[in-house]
C-alpha cells in the first residue's frame, strides 16, 4: 500500500517536528511556504536558529518538479530534508545535493502506520542568495528593519525591489538571516499549526 503526502506529513509532525519543538522551544512550523515570490512552495519549514525545509515525496508522487524545487530551495533554505516513500530512495540519491538530509517513510503493513527512518543527516547550505532570502519578508517588515538600521531615509513609497536591494547591500547575510527568522517567528496567526 502506497504512502500519501498526508500520512507522511502527520508522521513528521508527530516525530521529527515535535522533537525540534522540544529541543528549540522557539521553533515555528510553516506549512506550504511560498519561495521566490510564489515560484515554488516547500511543504514544511521549521523556523528556529535555521530555516529548515522539509519536502515530501510520497510513493504516490512523481519527481518531475523536483529539479526546479531543488534549484529554488538551495538558494534560500539553511538546511533541507527530503522525506520520501521508499520507492524513490535510489533515484533521490542521484538527484539531490549531498548536503540535503534524507528521511524514508515506510508504511507498516499490519497497522498502516508510517515509520520514518533518517537515512542521511542534512548539512548547512553555504550558498544562500541574499536577494531571494529577503523576499520572504513582507514590505512592512522590510521597512521596520531599514528603520531600525537607520537606512530608511528617502525610501518612503519606494517599491519592494528597491527596499530589498537596500537591505541586501547594507546588511550582512548573517544579520539578514537573523532578521528573517525573527520576523517569520513573530507573525501571529499566519500558517502556524
Amino acid at each position: 500500500m502506497k504512502s500519501t503526502d498526508r500520512e507522511i506529513r502527520k508522521a513528521l509532525h508527530k516525530g521529527k517536528l515535535s522533537e525540534l519543538k522540544k529541543k528549540f522551544t522557539e521553533t515555528k512550523i510553516i506549512e506550504e511556504l511560498g519561495l521566490c515570490q510564489g515560484e515554488v512552495r516547500i511543504d514544511l519549514v521549521a523556523v528556529n536558529g535555521y530555516l529548515h525545509g522539509f519536502e515530501i515525496k510520497s510513493e504516490s508522487d512523481d519527481l518531475r518538479r523536483l529539479p526546479t524545487q531543488i534549484e529554488y530551495y538551495n538558494k534560500i533554505l539553511d538546511t533541507i530534508t527530503i522525506v520520501i516513500g521508499k520507492k524513490h530512495f535510489n533515484k533521490i540519491k542521484e538527484i539531490i545535493p549531498e548536503w540535503w538530509g534524507i528521511i524514508v517513510a515506510e508504511k507498516n503493513l499490519p497497522n498502516k502506520k508510517i515509520i520514518l527512518s533518517q537515512e542521511r543527516d542534512c548539512k548547512i547550505n553555504t550558498k544562500v542568495d541574499a536577494m531571494l532570502l529577503v523576499q520572504l519578508l513582507w514590505k512592512d517588515e522590510v521597512i521596520d528593519i531599514l528603520k531600525e538600521k537607520n537606512l530608511y531615509n528617502g525610501l518612503s513609497n519606494k517599491p519592494r525591489k528597491l527596499l530589498w536591494s537596500k537591505l541586501v547591500n547594507e546588511v550582512s547575510i548573517d544579520s539578514l538571516r537573523f532578521y528573517i527568522r525573527s520576523k517569520l517567528q513573530s507573525r501571529n496567526n499566519w500558517r502556524f499549526p
